[in-house]
């Protein structure tokens, strides 16, 4: 008797190498990277751009790609993680190092053409990322805290990229994806808190699903809202938000909060997936909305 067929979708090579480097993820931080350009730049320099746009896909790439050789053990525990390439075994550890290794190289270096602040600030990121948030996740619940810094970076980045200059633009810009962090991974480490558990990472701050929690996740969505709208105010240099750029960005911060405010009263992994769709919502239109602002003014 022949055995059944479990499957007929094969994982191919684009595939893995899409999944070893987290493609969506990884476009959504070139996307950052292009609207902190774009904010920060006199004059759009196309040439540019592209550099940023390789150079920060490299970077997030490598990240990724050595995050998946050190937690192979761990992503193969997990329903979410389990089928990635190095943890199913279809890619061995020595192509996986490779891959990264080969992006790491390229990242810096095209970071560093385009100028040596936007080279370092790239190599900060991919050892934060690497070396101290990925050890830290099986360890506490700060390790978020550690993570939020390279996810902070992408958004700052392409300021530095567009000036050669780190000041009080491209902090406030650090600030914004900083603080929105929190609630990001927190509602995601809500509604696959039991995966995680399986895998022995503790992503939410007290490490349950309770109502500290819950407020915690909401103090930071009201947080990233106010920092959202400081550029409103005139403090933060060439940074400026016009008055109607400002209510539409604070409509849409409260909309976050909203769902914020729905997983502190119902407490429920629905409530946290949809607070996990709010806030990827809220950072990519605040981007577009910070773009057209300076644009169309």
């Amino acid at each position: 008797m022949s055995k059944p067929i479990t499957s007929t979708v094969k994982p191919s090579i684009i595939s893995d190498f899409k999944e070893i480097t987290k493609m969506r993820l990884a476009l959504s931080v070139v996307f950052s990277s292009l609207a902190g350009y774009l904010l920060g730049a006199e004059v759009v320099n196309f040439q540019t751009l592209i550099l940023l746009a390789f150079g920060g896909y490299f970077m997030v790439g490598a990240s990724n790609a050595f995050n998946q050789i050190i937690e192979r053990d761990l992503d193969a525990l997990m329903d979410r993680t389990k089928n990635r390439p190095v943890a199913a075994g279809r890619m061995s550890v020595n192509v996986a190092f490779t891959i990264a290794t080969i992006f790491t190289i390229l990242g810096i270096v095209i970071l560093y053409i385009i100028n040596p602040q936007t080279a370092m600030f790239g190599a900060i990121s991919i050892f934060l990322y690497t070396c101290v948030y990925t050890p830290l996740k099986t360890k506490t619940p700060l390790s978020v805290f550690v993570g939020a810094i390279p996810g902070a970076i992408p958004f700052m980045l392409g300021w530095v990229a567009a000036t050669d200059d780190f000041g009080i633009e491209p902090g406030t810009l650090f600030a914004i994806q900083f603080f929105w962090q929190f609630p990001h991974f927190w509602a995601i480490g809500w509604f696959l808190y039991e995966d995680y558990k399986k895998g022995g990472f503790f992503m939410l701050p007290t490490g349950k699903q309770d109502k500290a929690t819950a407020l915690q996740t909401l103090m930071y969505s009201i947080w990233t809202l106010l920092v959202s709208l400081i550029p409103a105010f005139g403090f933060t240099g060439r940074l400026y938000l016009t008055p109607i750029s400002a209510i539409i960005v604070a409509v849409l911060g409260m909309g976050m909060v909203y769902y914020a405010i729905q997983l502190y009263k119902k407490m429920t992994e629905k409530a946290a997936k949809q607070l996990m769709l709010a806030s990827v919502s809220y950072i990519t239109l605040l981007q577009i909305v910070y773009v057209l602002d300076k644009f169309i003014r």
